[in-house]
């Protein structure tokens, strides 16, 4: 199973930085988060292990935002995760990574991050929990069709 640094590494490497693409802690997050969602929707089962919990600023990976934490709000790049674990992932999730970043790489952090309150797995977990799979299995395969 991929780990949430995988996927993090995925997005990643989609980011044109010679375009002026950057990607932040925060917007980063919250495509692992839809990843995470749409995965589950889809396969019934998680894409990677890592709790998903529901903070101030949308759902967060704990242990992917405090690996990146030191860059603060500044731009994040593949080096930043060079001494984490690494899995390949196959096809069919790059396929949905693909799709994902198609669909919600296009906004900015802050508009992601507006988006995932008004979504019911941040909005039905209180915080110091941890948004279950269930919830999220149940509210993505509500966007499948969309």
């Amino acid at each position: 199973m991929p780990s949430c640094y995988d996927v993090a590494r995925f997005f990643l490497s989609l980011v044109d930085e010679d375009a002026g693409d950057l990607m932040t802690n925060l917007k980063l997050q919250k495509l692992v988060y839809y990843a995470q969602g749409f995965h589950l929707a889809m396969y019934g089962r998680p894409l990677f292990p890592e709790r998903i919990c529901p903070w101030e600023y949308g759902p967060v990976v704990p242990v992917l935002y405090h690996k990146l934490k030191g860059r603060g709000a500044a731009p994040i790049s593949l080096n930043d995760l060079d001494s984490c674990p690494h899995e390949r992932l196959d096809n069919d999730v790059k396929k949905l990574l693909q799709e994902v970043n198609s669909v919600y790489g296009q906004f900015s952090a802050v508009r992601l991050m507006q988006m995932t309150h008004h979504e019911p797995p941040w909005k039905e977990t209180p915080v110091g929990s941890v948004i279950s799979h269930d919830l999220m299995k149940r509210y993505f395969r509500t966007r499948l069709s969309k």
